[in-house]
């Protein structure tokens, strides 16, 4: 009784004192800080306002919100966030089969497939024209194809064609060209029911290589897979409802003439309703599909639905076709020439060796075969068994958005429906930004001007740290540094990636120290969040306008934050940036951030090797150092509010500075060289000699001009830097010169790079004298009845020739018997003419119409120059030139043959 009164008293004296104590904490502020506003969160009310630490890097907040992150705790934490994240990405990639074949009848077997590629590579390079290409080679597949048909299965038929198309074409690539070709080689089969089939899907690849390499996997391992799934196919006791055409084609690298001649040509063409095509732009790994259609979104479908271990990316599809990267496939071809859709795949891993004498079948793993062999023989198996085949037509409209999720499955939807998916994530963001502008009138212009003044400041701090990579860059590049990450990756990170992350987290501190002086942690944590998802969405809403299928990657980076956001508001809210909201935040980013490592992969596996061979006009550390900033940019992207939340960034800033300062040191003192010559891991550097003897004649028909030469040109940004201390006569003062009057400044290109490589060096040398000159001549000139002028010539040489032809001022070239008739230049407004032949060829014939535009000047109408190109044969070689490959270092790989060139004007 006694002690329940005592405790009544205790209550109200302390409810009293809480009481007083409550509203002086309440009129407290308004004395500190009278001018400053309310809580502004529109979820539950974070205070803008702070008190500033005596150290000024914490906040007066409640307890749990105004201790702020511990820095070392924070930058590690996100640091091995990021590292376990790219070891998650790796391990996905060398997983390369998803399910071990049980070894039963009917399955792809990739040690026979490792057996035939073998046999391929032992022939040693295989050149159009060749006759290890024309002759070996073919030999070959004909008598593997016999041992197939004789185990074949009765339900099952087998045609084999040996083609010899002729024929001429013009594609834009390379800047505009026209390509013709004589007798080159195609091996066709056809596996067809017995009664036979109205409809076919084609499996495309090609046998050629360029010369000096084996061309393991480009593309003698799509061979390879090809002739097992062949043979798997034709054992089956299912029957098939459509046939399978099997194109082994022997001039892909002559630039896609082969298939041309097929699809142009062959009876079984017309049978064509789907290709797959089976390429490489890299040695071993994951074959990826990276190209679809166009339209026809059942293909992608079919793939999905078939493929056991599925490599698929939409990205990449818009990527190569934005025209990026410089390349095409025989995919081209046959969508351009037969309207025919179809699958792109490519092994893309280890670009390095690319079209190299590395390109051998050890480096490609049992396991990359296995998985590449299960694919296609499961989706041609599936194509050839569907009804849709059949009626393709019916469902060729529409595009589909496609990706993996790291390997082990393919994530397939109309693009339509990607739309509306990626407009319903916008109005989400919409809602959400919305709700907080619908506050009190002068919370919401606070909330307006720093959401505005933190966006100006996040654009600063992109384009501020794109700037500072670029300034390195370029540094790097006029001191003769360039490239120095080619042969050691993380370099570049040490140089650009740790610069550009620098550079944001600096400015963002600034702003915070000396803006955002009275806002509280928790408050910026939050309006930086914001303004990264508004980047995100209005990246969203760009390109889902632009109807890219690719925005899925936008909206993936939309949605997940927002939900991990308004998820975790509450913890926020009471506890602030704690142990456990960290966790959940880092959690809820998990699927943006390992998809953005999976992708940022890919780019850089792709565009590293690439930028080792992309000329010597494109400063490869500008283009790096770009995508490393952009990429650093979308990382830091959901953490800056980190920078926000923490106590200080002083310590983060400092390590970053000390990393990109030591190693822009070591990058300027030379020590990280960008070749290797490693058996196990070489990164060459890619040459190309030629010893030529060039011929010049006047009108009349004298020669006023003949020297010879080794003619030297590198695939990179270097040139000869690297080469003049180890071959002293190969320097500048050997500069080669362009001979204005002539097309191409008169050398002999083999393709019409000469804009991508304006740096070359002329090595005197003696005379080459081919045992198979080249010949080439005017037969007629005739006056057209439409006041043209059409000169016919014709040309004999050897498998490869390039055709120039330059029209004189006052005159130009109106038709033509090449291609489609039309004459078609290439950059520079030459005239540039592709031309190879099998091993037996007739005299190529061709004519040209010229046509005055004025009065006819005097000095010609036209400058046609031929170069031929042997590539093959003892014709090949020269002394001079097996010298001077020998006294280059192990690190080098030059393409190495003699040509001849010969310039006439009419």
């Amino acid at each position: 009784m006694e002690r329940g009164s005592e405790s009544g008293a205790v209550r109200r004296h302390r409810v009293g004192t809480e009481r007083r104590e409550g509203l002086a904490a309440m009129l407290q502020p308004e004395r500190e800080a009278p001018a400053q506003e309310p809580p502004v969160d529109t979820c539950g009310g974070v205070s803008r306002t702070r008190k500033r630490s005596p150290a000024g890097g914490g906040g007066g907040e409640s307890q749990g919100a105004g201790a702020g992150l511990s820095e070392a705790r924070a930058a590690l934490g996100l640091a091995l966030y990021l590292l376990v994240l790219w070891a998650l990405v790796q391990l996905s990639l060398q997983r390369l089969v998803l399910r071990r074949p049980s070894g039963h009848h009917g399955e792809f077997d990739a040690r026979q497939a490792r057996d035939y590629l073998e046999h391929i590579t032992a022939i040693g390079p295989r050149t159009t024209g060749s006759p290890e290409n024309e002759i070996l080679t073919v030999q070959y597949l004909l008598e593997q194809i016999k041992l197939i048909e004789v185990q074949s299965s009765r339900l099952h038929k087998i045609s084999v064609d040996v083609q010899r198309p002729t024929g001429s074409f013009s594609i834009d690539f390379l800047g505009g060209f026209t390509s013709y070709y004589d007798n080159i080689t195609n091996v066709v089969v056809k596996l067809e029911p017995r009664d036979g089939a109205q409809h076919a899907v084609l499996a495309n690849c090609h046998f050629d290589s360029v010369p000096s390499s084996p061309g393991a996997s480009d593309d003698a391992v799509s061979c390879s897979v090809m002739l097992e799934v062949l043979r798997v196919l034709s054992t089956s006791s299912e029957a098939l409802q459509h046939a399978v055409v099997f194109l082994f084609n022997g001039a892909e690298e002559n630039v896609l003439q082969a298939s041309h001649g097929f699809i142009t040509q062959h009876p079984w063409a017309s049978l064509i309703r789907a290709f797959i095509n089976l390429e490489a732009a890299g040695v071993g790994g994951k074959e990826l599909v990276f190209q679809t259609g166009p339209e026809n979104p059942w293909l992608i479908q079919a793939y999905v639905s078939a493929a056991k271990h599925p490599f698929a990316s939409v990205v990449a599809q818009e990527v190569f076709q934005s025209g990026i990267i410089p390349s095409e496939t025989d995919f081209r071809i046959y969508r351009d020439f037969g309207n025919i859709p179809g699958i792109d795949l490519a092994f893309i891993e280890n670009g390095y060796i690319y079209h190299t004498k590395y390109d051998t079948a050890d480096r490609i793993l049992t396991d990359s075969i296995q998985r590449a062999g299960d694919n296609i023989l499961a989706v041609l198996k599936y194509l050839a068994t569907s009804d849709m085949l059949a009626f393709s037509s019916e469902y060729r409209h529409g595009k589909m958005v496609f990706f993996d999720v790291l390997g082990l499955f393919v994530i397939a939807y109309p693009c339509r429906v990607g739309s509306i998916i990626n407009y319903m994530v916008v109005m989400a963001v919409v809602l959400y930004l919305g709700k907080k502008l619908l506050q009190p009138k002068h919370n919401t212009l606070n909330y307006m001007k720093d959401f505005l003044c933190g966006l100006g400041i996040t654009f600063i701090s992109w384009f501020t740290s794109l700037v500072t990579v670029l300034i390195i860059a370029v540094f790097v590049s006029l001191i003769g540094q360039s490239l120095s990450w080619y042969n050691h990756f993380y370099v570049s990170v040490g140089l650009y990636g740790t610069a550009a992350a620098a550079k944001i987290i600096l400015i963002h501190t600034l702003a915070k120290r000396f803006y955002y002086t009275n806002a509280s942690d928790q408050y910026l944590g939050e309006v930086f969040f914001d303004i990264s998802l508004f980047v995100h969405c209005s990246f969203l809403v760009m390109f889902t306008y632009q109807g890219l299928c690719s925005a899925f990657i936008s909206a993936v980076w939309v949605a997940f934050p927002l939900l991990t956001k308004l998820a975790m508001h509450k913890e926020f809210k009471q506890h602030g940036a704690q142990g456990k909201f960290i966790a959940f935040y880092l959690l809820g980013m998990f699927i943006p951030y390992v998809y953005a490592m999976y992708l940022i992969w890919a780019v850089f596996e792709m565009f590293t090797p690439i930028l080792g061979r992309s000329g010597s006009e494109i400063p490869p550390d500008i283009v790096l150092a770009s995508i490393l900033a952009g990429c650093t940019m979308i990382l830091s992207s959901y953490f800056m509010n980190f920078i926000y939340l923490a106590r200080s960034t002083k310590k983060t800033l400092i390590s970053l500075t000390l990393v990109c300062t030591v190693t822009f040191l070591l990058v300027c003192s030379g020590t990280f060289f960008p070749y290797s010559s490693n058996p196990a891991n070489p990164k060459p550097k890619r040459m190309i000699l030629q010893h030529m003897t060039r011929t010049f004649h006047d009108l009349e028909g004298n020669i006023v001009k003949k020297d010879s030469g080794i003619w030297i040109n590198g695939f990179d940004y270097t040139g000869m830097s690297h080469i003049t201390p180890h071959i002293p006569e190969i320097n500048d003062t050997i500069r080669a010169h362009c001979e204005e009057n002539a097309p191409l400044c008169g050398f002999p290109w083999y393709l019409p790079v000469h804009f991508l490589i304006r740096k070359n060096w002329y090595f005197p040398a003696p005379e080459v004298s081919p045992r198979n000159p080249a010949h080439f001549r005017l037969i007629s000139k005739e006056q057209t009845p439409w006041d043209s002028v059409k000169l016919t010539f014709e040309a004999t040489g050897p498998s490869h020739m390039s055709l120039y032809v330059r029209a004189h001022k006052g005159w130009t070239i109106s038709q033509w018997s090449l291609g489609n008739g039309t004459p078609v230049t290439c950059k520079g407004g030459d005239y540039f003419v592709f031309y190879s032949h099998g091993l037996q060829a007739s005299v190529w014939q061709f004519w040209i119409e010229v046509q005055v535009l004025g009065e006819q000047p005097e000095g010609g109408m036209v400058t046609v120059a031929i170069a031929a190109h042997y590539h093959s044969g003892e014709d090949n070689r020269s002394s001079q030139l097996t010298a001077l490959k020998e006294k280059f270092p192990e690190w080098v790989f030059p393409f190495a043959w003699v040509c001849t060139y010969s310039l006439f004007v009419f």
